[in-house]
């Protein structure tokens, strides 16, 4: 039962993240800002972001529930509350201010946030669990990199 109350907790916090940070963008990679920006050669069709992002929520809720039925503490909420306000924080700060590089300071932050949880928490019980972490991992690396490239040629 347990199980069933976090995965429903962790899916309407995670979910309720991507459509707050979608509502805070700005019409975000629509805009004319964005479509005006030099983007990296690499940069995924509009259509993967949607189908990257629900596969990722949907691991990571699931990665947590384990985590947090194993190790649910303080310490725990906190950093999974700071990685809700990172993940939120970066569609405010990169699509609606347009502060490129302190969006890929949080993009990065982000991503040590996640490996933190990836490298840290890796008891017999989470060694499988652990990588349900990896698309988010993959996914925020190839999101760091481009965000990166738009600092470094805009």
């Amino acid at each position: 039962m347990k199980k069933i109350q976090y995965l429903i907790l962790f899916l309407v916090i995670n979910f309720g993240g991507l459509a707050l940070g979608s509502w805070l963008m700005d019409n975000g990679p629509t805009s004319d800002w964005y479509l005006s920006l030099s983007k990296a050669p690499w940069t995924p069709p509009g259509w993967l972001f949607g189908v990257a992002w629900g596969t990722i929520m949907a691991c990571f809720s699931w990665y947590l529930v384990e985590l947090f039925i194993l190790r649910a503490s303080k310490y725990l909420w906190m950093i999974y509350v700071f990685q809700v306000i990172l993940n939120v924080g970066w569609n405010y700060v990169f699509f609606n201010q347009h502060l490129t590089t302190v969006g890929l300071g949080v993009i990065i932050l982000l991503t040590l946030v996640i490996l933190y949880l990836f490298i840290t928490f890796r008891s017999d019980r989470l060694k499988y669990a652990k990588y349900l972490l990896l698309p988010y991992i993959i996914w925020l690396c190839i999101a760091t990199s481009l965000n990166a490239y738009i600092v470094l040629n805009n």
